[in-house]
């Protein structure tokens, strides 16, 4: 029998397995993956960025974890040798409300013990001459750091440490017992005192099978990037995001440098018709059905309309997507976009419509399910590894 069991492969299951390793000593750890590599969906489709936390309320678990995430994920880069880098991130104002709204944020950050710098249009200009705006929040200490290769760090560290990584077996459900959890997957299964589950985009899934008391649904949301050409690759050193509308439930689209040395534009936030399919277009019919049969799904269409038609239309038209860029970006033209990989969010979602925005778990005894992980969970995932575990052993 293993003493712990980790369901999902993706950075959130790895931090777990990493926390309890250390936690532990000695400890039978066994990490369950049904995809034939670590990292395959969200973690491995973000962008990669190291946030530190501007936007989040004071006070929520996105703001703590994101701040001590930061510091941890660095440190953690640095003691296994794994580059990144910390260009910094600029949050630009185009017009005056948007000058206002960034006043605001500077009052959230200064709540989070953020550092950050106000610039005026001249200082913008004269720190990023392809980016246009009235005024801007620096915010020095964001990171971009490759988040597979992280996940891959801490793989490494807990088979060094005795722990077990299986792959290509998807779990199907848990099955709780008085001293211990089965682990069923077809044709095998595991035991263990304690399991947590971090099943990402089938997390609600996974947890309805193994009898947990479920009131959401997950339903993806497509990120859709782009990466400039190669030559205007270093057209701006540091991140450039809008100064984001407290009226819409997602940033928009900005500009990243990555490791590999691209320059991204992205992500847009359409619904996705797959929860896993990442080719444009891609339709499941079980996930189809699965958010069309859920009435906050309902509710949330009727209070975003248009701003999902929006999306929609950015998806669509390229030159729509476009025009989102130029607000802050003017100089670029349509042939600048070039294919980049799509990611899918797992955006939980409540029965009342309502987007869930932070973090949540469902728990019993020897269970532990990590039903939504929002942004920043890959900056947050070492802080929320061991929060996991203290959460686990605070319900004994």
């Amino acid at each position: 029998m293993y003493d712990y069991c980790i369901v999902g492969g993706g950075i959130v299951g790895l931090a777990a397995a990493y926390a309890i390793s250390r936690q532990r000593p000695g400890a039978r750890i066994i990490v369950i993956e049904k995809e034939r590599q670590l990292a395959s969906h969200q973690t491995g489709h973000s962008s990669g960025v190291i946030h530190a936390g501007i936007y989040y309320a004071p006070k929520s678990f996105k703001a703590e974890l994101c701040r001590a995430g930061e510091r941890d994920t660095k440190a953690f880069c640095d003691e296994n040798g794994i580059p990144y880098r910390t260009p910094g991130k600029m949050v630009v104002a185009t017009d005056d409300l948007e000058l206002q709204r960034l006043g605001a944020l500077e009052v959230n950050a200064a709540a989070n013990n953020i550092s950050c710098r106000r610039l005026n249009g001249a200082e913008l200009i004269e720190m990023e001459p392809a980016v246009s705006g009235v005024g801007a929040l620096l915010v020095e200490q964001t990171g971009i750091v490759d988040y597979a290769q992280v996940s891959r760090a801490l793989a490494s560290y807990l088979t060094a440490a005795g722990g077990e990584i299986v792959m290509s077996v998807g779990v199907e459900r848990l099955e709780e017992r008085s001293d211990h959890v089965r682990v069923l997957a077809p044709q095998q299964s595991w035991e263990a005192r304690y399991v947590i589950a971090c099943a990402g985009l089938q997390s609600d899934r996974l947890a309805v099978s193994s009898g947990m008391d479920v009131n959401f649904q997950v339903i993806p949301f497509r990120g859709e990037y782009f990466a400039l050409r190669s030559d205007l690759s270093g057209l701006v050193e540091r991140m450039i995001y809008p100064v984001p509308d407290p009226a819409l439930p997602f940033l928009g689209i900005h500009l990243t440098p990555m490791m590999d040395g691209a320059l991204t534009v992205g992500p847009n936030a359409v619904l996705g018709f797959a929860r896993e399919g990442y080719p444009k277009f891609s339709v499941n019919p079980r996930d189809v059905a699965a958010f069309l049969g859920f009435p906050g799904f309902w509710k949330l269409i009727a209070g975003n309309i248009s701003n999902g038609i929006d999306e929609m239309k950015d998806s669509l038209f390229k030159r729509a997507y476009l025009e989102k860029c130029r607000k802050y970006c003017p100089a670029l033209q349509l042939e600048d976009l070039q294919p980049y990989r799509t990611g899918i969010r797992a955006q939980a979602v409540s029965r009342s419509g309502v987007l869930i925005h932070d973090f949540m778990f469902l728990q019993s005894k020897r269970q532990l399910h990590v039903c939504n992980a929002p942004s920043p969970a890959a900056t947050s995932a070492l802080p929320i590894g061991r929060m996991i575990f203290d959460r686990l052993h605070g319900a004994k």
